[in-house]
């Protein structure tokens, strides 16, 4: 690699390894832009939205301002009428009060205020606009309000309230009557104020105009009238209810959640939509950003307050920050794209540049190749004469290139081979294959033969076909494969003799098999005549019973047939049926004995298993008081058996746990069971004394007893044990945690078999 490689792979691995660098540069540079620009369109939005809504909180006091110095005056003008001052004077003339009243009606429909009402010095309301109406303000005393005490006190008097009659908002003007240079009354004008939210329709700006209390008594949304935009104090609390300013509204402030204080006033205040009273918890409940400004109305003890929405802030910075973001993008993808077109081609020129020496050094490897290859190598041209070889060719042939240069490939091989390789090498070339592979005899300088593994490929140089030869001498694997032949040719002959031995050995085994089942077939037979000697002997005793009852009866229906008592004869001959067939039930067991197994295991329900065992331990089970308990729903358990062999195994093993039993009054043996879809696992249990621990590894030994001398032959267990092996089973022996002895017997598990017609 020469200096220019070398300085351009420095630069290309100095870019990569930049590279996470300046992509942290670049995000924290977007992230600051991003910032700037948030908080200058921030500031630019605010001074906007602040300007608007100042304008239109102006245009809304003047409004308002205009609205009430269009009745402030009239409570004045009113004050002097000779008929309020005759209402006053002759308060107990009917005739005088009525024409106040009407008098004040006029007035009333005429201005076009909500009320007008006149009071005497003790507040009592004694001529009313709405004298006619069923809640008339005639009669009722209204000396709590402040209104009342500043006119008492001949000032001008203005207040805002809800009207304790009619439950209505109002703005009370209120003036002192004078009657010989003393308050003799007040006058009262209410106007209405509603009309001002109607006139108001900006969907991001909404209007409040609250009291001196801070209390908000106008607003463009109907669910903050009668709220604080700050919790009141409770003394303050207190005298606004006693002055029944606002009725029984509960006066509770707005959900603000946070409020920054700017310097010019105003205020950022985040604030939650819906009221806490209908929603206790604020999960669920959406929040807004609102800009508070607020002013004071001149001489009217209100101010006037505007939420301005901060959407239309948040619109304008994420427009503002969109747009930076596509912008900053653009600009770095133009310069990404720049820069990437100047690598690509600095990496073009460095590429030719490598490709050039990769060029370089691959003839040179493959020269080194050619040279230092195990394999011989010759370059013909294309009438078959050699061009070059390397030097592995020159030593297996004994030739030097220069000697061999120009001479046919013939020269190197045994006169049979020639043939084959002068075919292909003078066949056109879509006459042939592309490459020649065969094994031939190659001649060296002194003439001796050697064998050799001959390629001859075509290859193309310059617009000319040449060839490629490859050599390779396989002397020492034809050696080889000799060595090979003759031990095959060994081995052939030890496999025949070693078969023929297995055969004959295979033939011993099959007869010592066949002696050993004949073998196993008299030890079951021994342990069925044992058996059957037992059941012999019991059946032996339990038939002379039912045999000499049945010739009892026989004499005796005999007698009664002689006497004419045919109904005590069929009695007896009804006693004789029964006794028949116990002694049937007696012999059964002989004739599931003598029943044949199949020998071929098959699906075996453990239900007719049990039966078949309880039957032939039918009379052993009425002599001996054990009692058996059997685990529920054998009859759905099949197992892989033949009936017959696993009935004589539990009998077995039964017969093992109720011989331990015999010296017990109350014997019980426990059946388990355990079921997976692999194996059944039915466990014997008796209550006895268990097996001694040195017994355990014995117990399946043929001829092996712990029983008394003509009890058994010992060989039941060792059966037992054959049988279930093989089913493909186990029988296993142990002493169970709890006293006696415990056998089980693991068999495979199989489906139930399903019932078809």
């Amino acid at each position: 690699m020469n200096d220019t490689q070398r300085a351009s792979q420095t630069s290309i691995s100095t870019v990569r390894a930049t590279r996470p660098v300046a992509v942290i540069l670049l995000l924290l540079l977007f992230l600051f832009l991003m910032a700037q620009v948030s908080v200058l369109v921030r500031q630019q939005a605010l001074e906007d939205v602040k300007l608007r809504s100042a304008a239109d909180m102006n245009r809304y006091i003047l409004s308002l301002q205009q609205k009430l110095d269009r009745y402030k005056d009239l409570p004045q003008l009113l004050a002097s009428h000779s008929e309020l001052l005759n209402a006053l004077l002759h308060e107990n003339d009917a005739d005088a009060r009525m024409r106040a009243n009407l008098y004040l009606e006029r007035v009333n429909s005429t201005i076009g205020t909500t009320d007008a009402y006149l009071m005497n010095a003790a507040g009592e309301t004694i001529a009313a606009s709405n004298w006619w109406q069923d809640k008339t303000f005639i009669g009722q005393n209204f000396s709590f309000r402040p209104y009342y005490t500043q006119a008492m006190a001949g000032k001008a008097g203005r207040y805002f309230a809800l009207g304790t009659t009619s439950n209505k908002r109002g703005y009370f003007y209120s003036y002192p009557v004078r009657i010989g240079g003393r308050v003799g009354g007040v006058i009262v004008v209410k106007i209405d104020l509603n009309d001002i939210e109607g006139d108001w329709n900006d969907p991001l700006l909404d209007i409040l105009v609250t009291d001196e209390d801070g209390i908000i008594v106008i607003s463009t949304r109907p669910d903050w009238k009668f709220r604080t935009l700050k919790p009141l104090a409770q003394q303050d609390l207190s005298r606004i209810v006693d002055s029944l300013r606002y009725g029984t509204e509960p006066l509770t402030s707005l959900d603000i959640l946070w409020r920054d204080q700017g310097p010019d006033g105003s205020q950022l205040i985040t604030l939650v939509e819906g009221s806490r009273k209908d929603n206790p918890s604020l999960d669920g409940v959406r929040t807004r950003h609102y800009l508070l400004q607020s002013s004071p109305v001149p001489n009217s003890g209100l101010s006037v307050a505007v939420l301005a929405s901060m959407k239309p802030v948040e619109q304008r910075v994420f427009r503002a920050l969109l747009l930076s973001a596509i912008v900053y993008f653009a600009l770095l993808l133009l310069v990404l794209f720049i820069l990437a077109r100047g690598r690509i081609k600095q990496e073009r020129a460095l590429f030719r540049q490598r490709e050039l020496h990769a060029l370089e050094e691959n003839d040179a490897r493959i020269r080194a190749i050619i040279d230092n290859t195990q394999a011989g190598l010759i370059t013909l041209d294309g009438q078959g004469r050699i061009e070059s070889c390397n030097p592995t060719a020159e030593k297996l042939f004994h030739y030097l290139e220069a000697d061999i240069r120009g001479d046919y490939f013939s020269k190197l091989l045994a006169r049979p081979d020639r043939p084959v390789c002068w075919q292909h090498i003078t066949a056109a070339p879509g006459d042939s294959t592309q490459e020649l592979h065969i094994e031939a005899a190659a001649r060296r300088a002194d003439g001796s033969l050697f064998p050799i593994e001959l390629t001859i490929g075509r290859m193309a140089a310059n617009g000319e076909h040449h060839f490629i030869v490859t050599i390779h001498d396989i002397t020492e694997r034809k050696q080889q494969e000799t060595q090979l032949q003759r031990a095959q040719l060994l081995l052939e002959s030890r496999v025949e003799q070693r078969t023929q031995d297995l055969t004959l050995a295979n033939a011993r085994l099959q007869r010592e098999i066949g002696q050993h089942q004949q073998t196993q077939n008299e030890l079951i037979q021994t342990a069925k005549l044992a058996v059957l000697g037992q059941m012999s002997a019991g059946i032996n005793h339990e038939l002379n019973q039912p045999l000499t009852a049945i010739r009892s009866y026989a004499d005796n229906g005999r007698v009664f047939l002689q006497r004419g008592r045919a109904e005590r004869a069929e009695a007896n001959l009804e006693e004789i049926s029964q006794l028949t067939e116990r002694m049937a039930k007696i012999i059964h067991p002989l004739k599931e004995f003598a029943r044949v197994s199949s020998g071929a295991p098959e699906p075996v329900c453990l239900k007719a298993v049990r039966d078949g065992a309880l039957s032939i331990l039918y009379g052993r089970l009425d002599r001996q008081s054990v009692s058996i308990h059997w685990p529920p729903g054998l009859g759905n358990v099949y197992v892989l058996g033949d009936t017959l062999r696993l009935e004589q195994v539990l009998v077995n093993l039964l017969g093992n746990a109720m011989q331990a039993l015999e010296d017990q009054p109350d014997g019980r043996i426990d059946i388990d069971l355990e079921c997976s879809d692999e194996v059944v696992r039915l466990s014997v249990r008796d209550s006895g004394p268990g097996i001694s621990p040195e017994y355990l590894e014995h117990l399946f030994e043929p001829f092996f007893t712990t029983k008394k001398a003509g009890q058994g032959l010992g060989l039941g267990l060792s059966i037992s044990h054959r049988i279930v092996e093989s089913l493909g089973g186990q029988l296993q022996a142990s002493n169970h945690p709890d006293g006696g002895a415990c056998f089980t017997l693991v068999l495979r598990a199989v489906a139930q078999p399903s019932i078809t017609e």
